[in-house]
């Protein structure tokens, strides 16, 4: 294995392939909304730099294609946008982006908590390509992919502890811990797509919500003036807008991983019917057919290249429309939120996240 030479090639390889239309105008439009943050999410960017490096250069090669996975950066921005909303409520003549350094470490590892988890995921989905890279197990093997997800994980609870709060430590441990038990949950129950609904809605808030939430808390608790005498009730809300859009966020995957782009979603349409992972509009789907109907279903699933047939049956019992309808209510009461906390620049771009989640086309 070769160590990439310098800075700059690592900057060009996450820009390739180059984006389709509707990627790069997702990512302009992403750029707009992080606006208000965007010196602190620099900031978090240089914080991952210097911690995603190894003298050893095979260990540097590894995290460095953990850069690879870098995506939309949503949960640092969510972190990042909840603290100076929080700031901006209590001082509304407050513009620019003046927030404590101590939301940068804490943002950077919710970060690297985030790409251990899609690290391991595509080990256990034996995947290939991810944001239209080759995975980290492709390109070695799936030992090397655990011990780089696990090395992801140990280490952002270091950079974590740089925020100085413990009880910010506390909710990014616990939250942890939660998007653990929901992959489980997930992997147990792999093939069973007639799971009940209120099952799956505990999967997603715990393996996909969960680091949303725990970002938006946490932003809140540390970009407050008294951290120890922080408003609970503020935070609690600052953490379910962040579950909102979390939950919306998987389910819209859900949809699009059955009627999106395969080029602007980066992977093949159907990838989660073949890994077995029960989704709201099969669900729903089988909750409306009858037995004979539910088997023939089952059998179609299970069969990639019937992935046309299976779509006309969740049309027929509308279950498509259904979890967009599920998703649009989860937006909803994350949009409600975000106009409570005013006109500041922050509030306003978190009104737009939320609208962009339910919009979105990858």
């Amino acid at each position: 294995m070769s160590q990439i030479a310098s800075q700059d090639t690592k900057q060009a390889e996450t820009l390739t392939p180059m984006p389709t239309k509707s990627r790069a105008k997702s990512s302009s439009a992403l750029k707009e909304l992080y606006a208000p943050v965007l010196q602190s999410l620099k900031q978090v960017e240089s914080i991952l730099q210097t911690n995603l490096r190894s003298d050893t250069p095979w260990v540097d090669e590894l995290l460095e294609h953990s850069w690879l996975l870098s995506g939309k950066r949503m949960r640092p921005v969510l972190l990042l946008l909840s603290g100076l909303a929080v700031q901006q409520k209590q001082n509304k003549d407050l513009a620019e982006d003046g927030l404590p350094t101590t939301l940068h470490p804490m943002a950077a590892a919710i970060e690297m908590i985030h790409t251990a988890t899609l690290v391991h995921d595509d080990v256990i989905d034996d995947a290939e390509v991810r944001r239209h890279n080759p995975t980290a197990n492709s390109k070695w093997d799936n030992r090397i992919s655990v011990l780089l997800g696990d090395y992801l994980f140990t280490h952002a609870f270091h950079v974590g502890s740089q925020a100085n709060s413990v009880k910010a430590l506390g909710m990014l441990a616990a939250a942890s811990n939660k998007v653990c038990a929901g992959e489980m949950k997930q992997n147990f129950h792999a093939g069973r797509f007639d799971i009940a609904t209120d099952l799956y809605f505990e999967i997603i808030s715990e393996k996909t919500a969960e680091l949303c939430a725990v970002s938006c808390a946490a932003g809140a608790l540390l970009a407050s003036t008294d951290p120890t005498a922080a408003d609970q009730m503020l935070i609690d809300q600052f953490e379910q807008y962040g579950r909102d859009l979390g939950m919306a966020f998987q389910i819209i995957d859900d949809i699009l991983d059955l009627v999106g782009d395969p080029n602007t979603v980066g992977k093949t349409l159907g990838t989660d019917l073949v890994n077995r992972k029960s989704t709201l509009p099969v669900i729903h789907c089988l909750e409306q057919l009858a037995e004979d109907q539910k088997l023939e279903l089952l059998q179609s699933i299970s069969d990639p290249a019937k992935l046309s047939e299976v779509i006309d049956v969740l049309n027929s019992t509308n279950s498509i429309e259904h979890a967009r309808a599920v998703a649009r209510s989860h937006i909803e009461n994350a949009v409600t939120f975000a106009r409570s906390l005013g006109e500041g620049t922050a509030a306003q771009a978190m009104l737009k996240i939320a609208q962009f989640v339910l919009e979105r086309s990858n």
